[in-house]
């Protein structure tokens, strides 16, 4: 899917909770071992942050790394599948905090991981229409693990934020395609009223995970007559830390492209923030000319992939803080205070 006319990347916001749980004091607590998947720790969000917290810090950074005036900024759209509210959009939430005017567009998009991503397509298409000059792209979530369950091993915090707007010499990364593949295969599902997901264990990975994001990437490189190796870097969905670097050498990558966005070891599965906050890694220390391959996975399930191509090197450190920043900020909890904050202890 190309736009009918170009769209960019012209500024963007990343946020991680300063809090971390080490994996090791999950498996001291439960007796299980969670090294099979190759986390470290993860970040937890504190008791006084959620998904529209996080949405809003990363939104404001992503306005701080651009040029643009807030004024001129027509959508807002929040990917999340951890909501604050049931019933009550993030995005007006989100939108009021930044002190952008009433007459936007806005929504709450959800399909799982992939959700933030998604949110990223439609304000490319909005863009791309002339009906808005730009749209801010939010994927956000709070971690969601049953107590002793294989993802509280993973499950994360964190998110990003993209300001899309019009193709021009200061735009940071120009979008050539998008594709999506989805189906309905159901790995990780949550009724209404249950606290917590579940999920089909293993059964996630081979005819899900694989299958979505081998398809879309190869159904972009097709339409954009491109090779793995026409890609500076490539960015996959992180559920854990052995997935990403799987599929990227299924798909003909190499660990040397790879690495700048695999934040999986350091931060876990953030969910819908989850590609968005590897890309915001690789744009860090991209380079004009460099071109990128990010592919999004949500359970559910599906896929979405994007071909950038970077014209200007960002403008991070300050006052919007790199990826590395905010993955080396960060204060240790046990397992206790976690459960605290993500309250799972229920009266």
């Amino acid at each position: 899917m190309k736009a009918r006319s170009k769209v960019a990347i012209v500024g963007y916001g990343a946020y991680i909770p300063a809090f971390r749980l080490k994996v090791e004091e999950v498996a001291r607590l439960w007796g299980k071992d969670g090294n099979g998947l190759a986390t470290s720790e993860i970040a937890v969000a504190c008791h006084d942050e959620d998904a529209v917290t996080i949405a809003t810090e990363a939104a404001r950074y992503a306005l701080a790394s651009s040029k643009v005036d807030p004024s001129e900024i027509g959508a807002v759209y929040v990917g999340s599948e951890s909501k604050p509210y049931a019933v009550k959009p993030c995005g007006t939430i989100v939108a009021a905090a930044l002190g952008l005017p009433p007459n936007i567009v806005t929504a709450d998009v959800e399909f799982a991981c992939k959700a933030g991503t998604e949110a990223l397509q439609v304000c490319m298409g909005l863009v791309s229409s002339g009906m808005v000059k730009y749209g801010l792209a939010i994927g956000v979530d709070t971690a969601q693990s049953l107590p002793s369950d294989d993802l509280e091993y993973t499950a994360s915090c964190g998110g990003a934020a993209y300001l899309v707007g019009p193709a021009s010499q200061d735009a940071i990364a120009i979008v050539e395609a998008s594709t999506s593949y989805v189906t309905d295969t159901p790995d990780f599902w949550r009724r209404a009223e249950q606290c917590y997901p579940r999920h089909a264990e293993r059964f996630t990975g081979k005819p899900s995970y694989f299958k979505h994001i081998v398809s879309a990437a190869k159904a972009l490189m097709k339409e954009l007559g491109t090779k793995p190796e026409d890609y500076t870097y490539a960015v996959f969905h992180q559920p854990n830390a052995k997935f990403p670097i799987k599929v990227g050498l299924m798909l003909g990558f190499s660990e040397k492209q790879l690495k700048p966005g695999y934040l999986a070891p350091f931060i876990g599965n953030t969910y819908a923030g989850n590609s968005l906050l590897s890309l915001a890694a690789v744009l860090d220390v991209a380079k004009p000319g460099d071109r990128i391959l990010v592919v999004s996975y949500g359970s559910g399930a599906g896929s979405d992939a994007f071909s950038l191509l970077v014209q200007n090197t960002p403008s991070h450190g300050n006052p919007a803080p790199l990826v590395s920043q905010l993955v080396e900020r960060k204060k240790y909890v046990d397992y206790a205070l976690y459960a605290k904050f993500r309250g799972k202890i229920k009266f």
